[in-house]
């Protein structure tokens, strides 16, 4: 029996990317652990096979606590003793990545699902964090029985030109897909139309451009209702307010959701779903569930984002920060239906080809084979 170890920073975002890997992995003989901050995940996690080591990772927070964290991973890898391990989001990418090369563990598996805002933005403060975490990156990535995988091509791109991974050790897989069963394609309903975004209410997800778009589209005597599905994340500096939340709500902007887990159903009612993000993105999952359920999708032309679509076949791109170029494309698709409904055909289609989750599994369960043959030649 081999031994997997995920090391991610939060139950419900493994949960939610990377929960079929690890069933999958532990109806293969495999025994699977988990190390994650648990919030209210574990007895799901338990529930499903695996082992579970909390552990605090303080998402955001690059000071001092960054020694104590890389202990924390180190010696939960030595307490486990994996013959694989797999890390997900950033920090534990980064410090798991050192811990795990410290430790002596046989393979490595690093899931790049996104660069986050350190490389988003331009300006002088993350070009010179950027420079610090260099080394970081550099030591994460140089174990000798590794693959790192990327969500789209920019990111892939990104750490291939700074030198800090190899063309033989990168691998592309299109997000951590859907359950085409659970998303049905259902034909859109009758009545005022529907646009909806669901994300982590985040300002760089594209929060405030949604409510801007949903302000203007008022302003031009356009009849449709805004739902906004999610909640604030105090654990972000970029998160919105409960303040803001309830401003808009009183303004008439927006409809709130909150937190759901029916995200399903909430897209079979909508018309449009969309995400005007310019946050570093792999590959936004909101957009693969929104094409398995029929529905045309505006984003941004901001990488990930883009590589969830097919351009004017399965959705539109607009600028990034641009509520007007958001309302105009809204506008356009309530137009014209025929497209829209076109559009969504597509999507399905093109979920079915690319974000089956049970093709995302196989392929992460390929890669853990591959590595464990390079362990045992």
């Amino acid at each position: 029996m081999k031994k997997l170890l995920f090391i991610v920073n939060v139950d419900w975002f493994f949960v939610s990317h990377r929960l079929p890997i690890a069933i999958e992995a532990i109806s293969q003989g495999h025994e699977v652990h988990i190390a994650t901050t648990v919030t209210n995940k574990l007895n799901l996690l338990e529930r499903s096979g695996l082992i579970v080591h909390n552990l605090d990772v303080r998402r955001g927070n690059v000071g001092i606590s960054i020694l104590s964290e890389l202990w924390s991973f180190f010696s939960i890898i030595k307490d486990v003793r994996p013959d694989i391990v797999h890390l997900v989001t950033i920090k534990p990418v980064l410090l798991g990545g050192i811990a795990a090369r410290l430790a002596g563990v046989p393979a490595l598996v690093s899931a790049v699902s996104g660069l986050g805002i350190v490389f988003s933005l331009n300006n002088l403060k993350y070009k010179l964090l950027r420079r610090a975490l260099y080394p970081f990156y550099f030591l994460a990535f140089g174990h000798k029985n590794q693959k790192v995988i990327f969500q789209n091509n920019n990111d892939l791109r990104s750490l291939l030109n700074w030198g800090v991974v190899s063309a033989r050790k990168s691998i592309l897989i299109h997000g951590s897909g859907v359950d085409l069963d659970a998303y049905s394609y259902l034909p859109e309903p009758k009545g005022i139309p529907i646009i909806s975004f669901a994300a982590r209410l985040l300002v760089d997800k594209g929060v405030e451009i949604f409510i801007n778009a949903s302000k203007i589209l008022q302003e031009r005597k356009i009849n449709a209702r805004f739902w906004l599905i999610g909640e604030p994340d105090p654990g972000n500096i970029n998160t919105v307010t409960e303040k803001q939340l309830r401003d808009w709500e009183l303004a008439g902007l927006v409809e709130l959701f909150g937190y759901r887990e029916d995200i399903s159903n909430l897209f079979s009612k909508s018309n449009i779903v969309t995400l005007p993000s310019f946050y570093g993105e792999g590959l936004p999952k909101v957009l693969i569930e929104a094409a398995a359920c029929g529905r045309a999708v505006i984003t941004t032309d901001h990488p990930g984002c883009r590589d969830a679509i097919e351009l004017n076949k399965t959705g539109m791109l607009v600028p990034t920060r641009d509520a007007v170029a958001l309302a105009d494309a809204i506008s356009f698709l309530l137009e014209n239906s025929t497209l829209r409904n076109d559009m969504g055909r597509s999507g399905r289609e093109r979920a079915e080809d690319i974000f089956d989750v049970r093709q995302i599994v196989a392929e992460h369960i390929h890669i853990y084979e591959k590595l464990l043959e390079e362990v045992g030649s």
